[in-house]
């Protein structure tokens, strides 16, 4: 007697893409990434359920004759989490959320399935011991009397736990550990990501319940596994900040049922992550001492302003080179407006030191930052500081024009709300916006020299 044998196969897939080649070439033919296919084994006779949609109980719908209802999210206990969810998860979709080892992603997740009361929740570990997961229970101090644990990587053994359970809401930590005995090659590999992704979709659209992804982040920043696994998801969300500092960003990268625009703002504390709603707050030092080389601009990022502290250094060049050294900001933006100031100023830096900060760790890309950075450094060169209660916006041009900046009517609010005095905004920005409800005193300046002759005269 003699047992039938598995046939196996070599195939070529992309890591990036997840496109499959029969043999291997350098660059990948879909995607036209460079020594992305690397070589896994499948089984020759792979699932057919890789779809979340049964065809044989389809049919053609004319889109006039659908019924739209309303969409009922389940809320959160996060509000910050909600907020960048669109209000929400919505039952049946699947989210991912990636994020650098350590970030907090397992303790922004298991605080707030822990405070769940109206439905049970199975949290998949695949990483972590339920010993560890539950001391970080002990340590954030929620009861969690619904929520399940199960250390388990099987697929199939997973799903087997899923139907015992009949859970509300569904974990996974993390989508890279987990395989399915279908396939030969191993975890984290681009077919079981694949597979394991695709099953869990079906899954999710089928019973109506929310699934919730945990996944790495590769050392470009990335998400890693194949690209393919952001386009089966419903939502993908990154986890980030620097490890250096306290503060977290939750930052939507694509929602099918909400807004990408919106951020969430997170501290970690000794309990877990607390949320901060006034971002605002954290990122200015309340410093009452008036010192040169400091400057307040109103930012956004997404749908959401805030007031930052912009701290420059303007020091005498103690080696043959000046040194340029930038923290939160673009180096080449901060070049390019250091040969503004020179060329159409007249304020010879090119022998001088320049350092250049973000206050509070955060990297921010808003160019309507730029009058607060070159007013920074223009305070710390001449040593002269800028008034208590003055902040200001706006993006600078090569000929030292300052163009307007969108959203130009929140930052506003965003400043007087504040206690802010005076804005210092770019000329034209106010067309179209009622400013009847601001006490703040708006000034409008086009030029560069305008605004150094109100903030320095």
């Amino acid at each position: 007697m003699t047992m039938a044998k598995t046939k196996t196969k070599t195939v070529w897939f992309c890591s990036n893409c997840g496109a499959d080649f029969p043999r291997w070439e350098g660059r990948c033919p879909s995607c036209g990434e460079w020594n992305t296919l690397v070589e896994e084994k499948v089984s020759a006779n792979p699932s057919k359920n890789i779809g979340p949609a049964d065809a044989g109980r389809s049919k053609v719908t004319r889109i006039s004759d659908i019924e739209v209802t309303a969409l009922e999210r389940i809320p959160l206990p996060s509000k910050e989490l909600n907020r960048v969810l669109g209000g929400g998860l919505v039952p049946g979709s699947l989210v991912l959320l990636g994020g650098e080892p350590g970030i907090g992603k397992s303790t922004l997740v298991l605080q707030n399935i822990l405070s769940i009361k109206s439905r049970q929740v199975l949290y998949v570990s695949g990483e972590e011991s339920a010993m560890q997961l539950k001391m970080r229970a002990d340590r954030i101090g929620r009861p969690g009397d619904t929520c399940y644990i199960v250390c388990e990587t099987s697929l199939e053994t997973i799903m087997n736990h899923i139907e015992q359970v009949q859970p509300g809401l569904l974990i996974v930590d993390s989508i890279q550990t987990i395989s399915s005995d279908e396939l030969d090659s191993a975890a984290g590999s681009v077919s079981q990501v694949r597979e394991c992704a695709v099953r869990l979709l079906k899954y999710a659209k089928s019973s109506g319940v929310p699934v919730i992804l945990i996944g790495h982040i590769t050392k470009e920043g990335s998400l890693a596994g194949p690209k393919v696994l952001e386009h089966i998801v419903d939502a993908v969300l990154q986890f980030e900040g620097d490890s250096q500092y306290m503060y977290r960003i939750l930052r939507g990268i694509k929602n099918r049922f909400g807004s990408t625009n919106e951020i969430g703002i997170y501290e970690m504390c000794q309990r877990g992550l607390r949320e901060v709603t006034n971002p605002s707050e954290m990122l200015m030092s309340g410093n009452e001492e008036d010192l040169s080389g400091v400057a307040l601009g109103v930012t956004l990022d997404g749908m959401r302003p805030f007031l930052i502290e912009v701290q420059a250094l303007v020091s005498s060049a103690a080696y043959g080179t000046p040194q340029r050294s930038v923290t939160g900001f673009d180096s080449k933006r901060m070049n390019m407006l250091l040969a503004v100031l020179e060329k159409r100023v007249g304020f010879k830096l090119i022998q001088k030191d320049v350092f250049l900060n973000i206050a509070g760790g955060l990297r921010v890309n808003d160019p309507a930052l730029d009058l607060s950075v070159i007013s920074a450094i223009l305070s710390s060169n001449v040593d002269m500081t800028i008034q208590r209660g003055v902040c200001m916006t706006g993006e600078v041009g090569l000929s030292g024009e300052i163009r307007p900046v969108t959203r130009i009517e929140q930052r506003l609010h965003e400043a007087q709300k504040l206690g802010m005095t005076t804005i210092l905004i770019p000329r034209g920005n106010l067309k179209g916006i009622d400013t009847t409800g601001l006490t703040i005193k708006i000034v409008e300046v086009a030029k560069v020299e305008e605004a150094f002759r109100h903030l320095f005269a």
